[in-house]
């Protein structure tokens, strides 16, 4: 790639879980139920939830090439929001820096209604928003089977 870009976007992937909100909320927030649908299986977690706490994980993409998450919370309220920034890294060059807001709503009697917004700056064309939506997706899927399951902390 020769030139250099940014592309800004905004996304929201909307789901809804059979889970209260305080057991969605705690899903992001326990640092062993979060590696269980966050991370792949190769990939090592950090988790320090709080406000001004940071988050790091680092792992293989399916293309086997190296990557490196690195969040900061600016915001916490529990079984209602989160807010933090992160920047993403493939094998060792940025390729985006976002700011992504949670939300967590109740549903019916026990259910949530989550909404994950994330406005980003994609760096240099190594990464669509389209993509980042997309796998966004696929880990809010991860975090519903995780929720599904009787794990306890889940």
């Amino acid at each position: 790639m020769s030139g250099r870009s940014v592309e800004h976007a905004s996304f929201v992937v909307e789901r809804k879980y059979e889970a209260s909100p305080e057991r969605a909320f705690a899903a992001w927030a326990d640092p062993e139920a979060k590696a269980r649908w966050f991370v792949g299986s190769d990939a090592h977690l950090e988790l320090d939830f709080r406000v001004g706490g940071r988050e790091h994980s680092s792992g293989s993409a399916p293309d086997g090439r190296a990557y490196r998450y690195e969040a900061l919370f600016h915001d916490i309220v529990a079984a209602q929001r989160i807010v933090y920034a992160y920047d993403m890294f493939l094998d060792g060059t940025r390729i985006s820096v976002s700011l992504a807001t949670v939300e967590f709503t109740p549903a019916g009697d026990s259910g949530t209604h989550m909404v994950f917004t994330e406005q980003g700056a994609f760096l240099d064309g190594h990464e669509s928003p389209a993509g980042r939506a997309e796998g966004m997706g696929s880990l809010l899927d991860a975090l519903g089977k995780e929720l599904q399951s009787d794990t306890p902390g889940a």
